[in-house]
């Protein structure tokens, strides 16, 4: 048997593949219709959408039930951790548990010790504990105030403040981080090996050696722990620390300058009780004669005799006369340096109140001495107290130039960026366009009345509301607010934006009350712009919106409608701007549209011949002779480009008058004439006639001629 071919009827198609091909060619239209648009629109953003997930595989086969019942028991671990609460009080509150209190107390593997406040705490405490070895050593050690009844508490004292010591030695200072090389070195064996080949590791080594095994021997002493008064290094690294954190660190200045004095005192008058001890109580007048509170009668005398007072007895004996010279040449040497720090501590504190009041003066006198009337000089002084009670300084950028490109920017988006994004302006513009702005933006304060614009002015700069609020005066007499703008507006972005610049203020805008005010020329950002060609296209774009905006026409007044008889009759129609432009009326506005179309024929028609010249000079003889005559059988056009005239006779001329040029299929009749020789040109005279002239106009057989201008004359009828 033969077996015969399928035929093209019998071919079946796949309907899957079928609908995933039109699914495909459709989804290749919508993608084509999108780059339409772009090509269009190049500001808008790319139809490139983005990455989907790939299609998701077959899952993996399920793991063993070990790995079910480990995550299970995971599951039932979590829970109670993430569900915590706490019932006190008839109220049932959340309360975090002990785990994460323990992770927030753990100390990391490398301290950093210019951020971290945990290690600043810890300096705290260790400091505290050097402050009770600088102060109570030297205090026990001389006056009798450590007996055998209390000594188990200051033992006591003693343990934790050696416990503080050591745990500084071993834990922290092995973790700190330092720099080698500008690199921030936080491998725990390196900073281990850093400290311990520091000085301060040999002197933290030396502060806990226990030198108090030889109470055992000599009893307890406190003179065998002066050797913890060596770990000072401490002590000033947690004051440097603390100065950092600080919002006023000159008031720790002037607190710390005074425990100096403070501490000198205290040191002297146990000096001066050791010193009575020795040369016995109450057995010179100049000694301490064992009466009333003991540390108080010696801490006083030390006053005395550091500040150089006066008034105090006469040393007797040798030793008194050199303790009290000693004494005399030790306090003025301290008082004048801590006089002087404290002076520098507080010079530093007032420095810039001292600016202030330089600046201040300095422009008072200037402008006493130019004789500047009052009302100005109390605004001036209104500005310099208000910018400095708002600022704490009379020009910010003064402060931040001294800093890094980085950090200022940095402070500039902490302090400006969020007034700046809620500006509609600049919302789709690339980010870091707008970090470059913040570093320009220039910030300027005005008084309660100052006008920030005036109408005509020309525009060169825009305006960012930082604080305050203004006001948009209009009307006739310009007095009328129009608008309230509060911080986050802008104004004067039309005149920045314009293509052309230059633009003129169009309203006159006025602060209501004190007001701060961010200021960008067009200047600063085109330098910007350059850098981000996209922004600068939607930003263009937005220009162009709002001058449409700008130039839309105000909404007149409602048009009455006619009553009465007048409402049969339709509205009277404009009078057209072309005509109006003339600047005449009837008859006289007629003559004038006449006269501009005749010169403007003449400049359209081109000069090819002599001949041609000759025809327009007599066409425009005939036109002004007869210009009262005329009769408009069809309006004049600017676009006529060939014009011919017929022969005119009078009956009052006595000469022929030269045939014109024959026609070509003239439209209308004309009457016959007898001569067709050429005749010289008529002259024609200024007078009434009862003639009329009659100016028509019909389509050239030829199409590169245009329409066909013909003048006829004709009697007038008797009546």
């Amino acid at each position: 048997s033969i077996t015969q071919k399928p035929t093209p009827s019998d071919f079946k198609t796949n309907e899957y593949a079928d609908a995933q091909l039109q699914d495909i060619v459709r989804k290749m239209r919508e993608r084509a219709t999108v780059y339409k648009e772009k090509l269009k629109d190049p500001v808008l953003s790319s139809p490139e959408g983005s990455p989907t997930a790939s299609p998701s595989k077959k899952p993996p086969p399920p793991p063993p039930k070990e790995e079910k019942k480990e995550e299970k028991k995971e599951d039932v671990e979590e829970k109670p951790e993430e569900d915590h609460y706490c019932d006190m009080l008839c109220c049932k509150f959340k309360k975090p548990p002990l785990k994460k209190y323990m992770e927030y107390l753990q100390l990391p593997d490398s301290i950093d010790s210019y951020t971290d406040r945990r290690y600043v705490a810890w300096l705290m405490i260790v400091t505290v504990a050097y402050n009770w070895n600088c102060w109570f050593i030297p205090l026990r050690f001389v006056f009798p105030y450590q007996t055998p009844s209390n000594t188990i508490y200051w033992v006591t004292i003693d343990i934790i403040c050696d416990i503080c010591y050591l745990c500084d030695l071993l834990v922290f200072q092995p973790r700190v981080q330092f720099l080698k090389g500008g690199d921030i070195i936080s491998d725990r064996v390196e900073m281990k090996k850093f400290y311990h080949s520091s000085t301060k590791f040999r002197l933290d080594v030396i502060s806990v050696l226990p030198f108090e095994v030889l109470y055992f021997f000599f009893g307890f002493n406190p003179a065998f722990r002066a050797n913890r008064m060596l770990k000072h290094n401490t002590f000033f690294e947690f004051n440097d620390r603390l100065e950092a954190i600080l919002d006023k660190a000159y008031i720790y200045r002037v607190i710390r300058t005074t425990g100096y004095l403070l501490f000198i005192l205290h040191i002297n008058a146990c000096l001066y009780y050791w010193a009575s001890d020795y040369e016995g109580l109450g057995s010179t007048r100049w000694v301490y004669d064992g009466k009333g509170n003991m540390y108080l009668r010696c801490y006083y005398w030390a006053v005395r005799t550091l500040i150089t007072i006066g008034g105090l007895p006469e040393p007797q004996t040798l030793f008194e006369i050199v303790f009290q010279l000693l004494n005399f040449f030790l306090g003025v040497f301290v008082f004048s340096s801590l006089i002087g720090q404290m002076r520098d501590v507080i010079g530093a504190a007032t420095a810039g109140q001292n600016y202030y009041r330089s600046n201040m003066d300095n422009t008072v006198s200037y402008m006493n001495t130019y004789s500047i009337p009052k009302v100005v000089q109390n605004r001036v002084r209104t500005w310099y107290e208000y910018t400095w009670d708002s600022q704490g300084m009379l020009d910010e950028s003064e402060l931040l130039e001294q800093m890094p490109t980085k950090m200022q920017l940095a402070i500039a988006i902490d302090v400006n960026f969020a007034i700046v994004n809620k500006v509609d302006l600049f919302k789709g513009c690339d980010t870091q366009m707008i970090y470059d702005m913040l570093l320009r933006l220039k910030s300027i304060v005005y008084l309660p009345g100052d006008f920030v614009c005036k109408k005509g002015e020309i525009g060169r700069e825009m305006y960012i509301i930082k604080q305050g609020e203004v006001q948009v005066l209009g009307g006739p007499d310009g007095t009328k607010v129009l608008v309230t703008l509060r911080a986050g507006a802008v104004f004067g972005e039309i005149s920045l934006l314009a293509a052309g610049g230059g633009n003129r203020r169009t309203a006159n805008v006025v602060a209501h009350g004190f007001a701060n005010l961010f200021i960008l020329d067009k200047k600063t950002l085109n330098e910007i712009l350059v850098h981000y060609p996209d922004s600068e296209k939607l930003l263009m774009k937005k220009a162009k919106v709002l001058l449409k905006e700008k130039g839309k026409p105000a909404p007149g007044p409602p048009v009455q409608q006619p009553r009465g008889l007048a409402s049969l009759f339709g509205q009277k129609q404009e009078t057209p701007k072309l005509f109006k432009a003339i600047g005449g009326k009837g008859k006289e506005g007629l003559a004038r549209l006449l006269q501009l179309k005749r010169q403007q024929t003449i400049q359209v028609i081109p000069q090819k011949t002599e001949a041609e010249r000759n025809k327009k000079r007599k066409q425009t003889k005939i036109l002004k002779e007869h210009e009262d005559k005329i009769d408009f059988t069809k309006t004049l056009r600017a676009s006529d480009l060939l014009i011919l005239h017929k022969q005119h006779k009078p009956e009052e001329e006595k000469k022929p008058v030269e045939p014109a040029a024959p026609a070509a299929a003239p439209a209308q009749k004309e009457e016959p004439n007898a001569d067709t020789k050429p005749k010289p040109p008529a002259v024609l005279h200024r007078g009434t006639t009862n003639e009329s002239l009659i100016i028509s106009m019909s389509p050239s057989p030829k199409a590169e001629e245009g329409e066909i201008l013909k003048v006829e004359v004709k009697e007038k009828k008797k009546k």
